[in-house]
């Protein structure tokens, strides 16, 4: 996830049990661009000893190319394409999401990546940009294409993250599609990941949001599958994780008021729904300094009390 999913983040996740496979943050892709350092770093100082995938965004062909075999100078097993953002920003420019308008630039992009890609290619999607309706097509595409796997969101790009998911097609590309397809959407914990597990059947699942929300998720997840007892996190442990996040990420340039900003991104995740009326939430999201940002975290964490996420 762009701006949160990023080194120190996952230096922290590290520490809490890491994902079988990490995706970077999207390297912006256009005319003129040039890899991001900051995201470059990611894979060369990889904390975690896990498989990386490099993540591109963007719909200019040649700088496609030209970025795809750039990255591949770098240790990583794959190059994603993000189908998938739903950010206005994005979706003006055709990039992410947006290009599902223009379903035959999609097969100009694959067909013209696929050969510069000698380690895995996949692709993240989501089920359209108007419609789910419009996903049927989008297969088609794909099918035709030796992609390596494909990930698929199960939301529309209007749809952005309401509570709505259409596992319906999802399960429709894990039957059609040639190679192994992933569930990604609403995994906040166990049971949801159980759900998605036995309706749609994928090869796996990719977690954003969730892991934010609750960094033991994958430990919690293989716990569950291998019959072992499962942690039970506390506000007070939530508040270490905090803490941890807000350490790893300062940067010695950073205003006070400007890294606050920037936790808020991540307690706006750990936050919501920890109260009934998300009154920890409620009070970090009016807080300016760290000061104030942790005798907020104090006043609500302090104790050893079980998360229920």
């Amino acid at each position: 996830m762009q701006d949160i999913t990023d080194l120190p983040f996952w230096r922290v996740i590290h520490d809490y049990g890491d994902a079988d496979l990490y995706y970077t943050e999207y390297f912006r892709v256009h005319v003129d661009s040039r890899p991001e350092r900051h995201i470059l770093r990611s894979i060369d100082e990889n904390p975690t000893g896990k498989p990386v995938v490099a993540q591109m965004i963007g719909q200019d062909i040649p700088a496609l190319v030209r970025t795809a075999m750039q990255l591949q100078k770098h240790n990583i097993v794959g190059i994603d394409l993000n189908l998938g953002c739903p950010a206005p920003i994005v979706c003006r420019k055709n990039a992410g999401g947006g290009l599902l308008r223009h379903p035959k630039q999609v097969e100009d992009i694959l067909t013209a990546l696929r050969p510069s890609i000698s380690c895995a290619f996949t692709v993240k999607t989501r089920i359209g940009y108007d419609s789910p309706d419009e996903f049927s097509e989008l297969l088609d595409i794909f099918t035709r294409h030796e992609i390596d796997a494909l990930t698929v969101h199960g939301r529309t790009v209007r749809e952005l993250y309401k509570p709505v998911l259409h596992y319906d097609k999802i399960k429709e590309a894990v039957a059609r599609m040639h190679c192994p397809v992933f569930s990604n959407g609403n995994v906040m914990n166990i049971a949801s990941a159980q759900h998605t597990m036995e309706v749609v059947n994928p090869a796996g699942l990719m977690i954003g949001r969730g892991i934010i929300r609750n960094p033991w998720l994958f430990r919690q997840l293989r716990e569950t599958y291998e019959g072992r007892p499962v942690v039970q996190p506390t506000r007070l442990q939530l508040r270490e994780y905090i803490e941890r996040i807000f350490r790893e990420t300062w940067l010695p340039e950073y205003q006070d008021k400007l890294h606050v900003a920037k936790m808020k991104k991540y307690v706006n995740f750990i936050g919501l729904g920890l109260d009934p009326d998300d009154a920890f939430l409620n009070d970090i999201r009016r807080t300016i300094s760290s000061s104030e940002f942790f005798a907020v975290c104090d006043r609500h964490l302090l104790r050893e009390q079980a998360v229920s996420f």
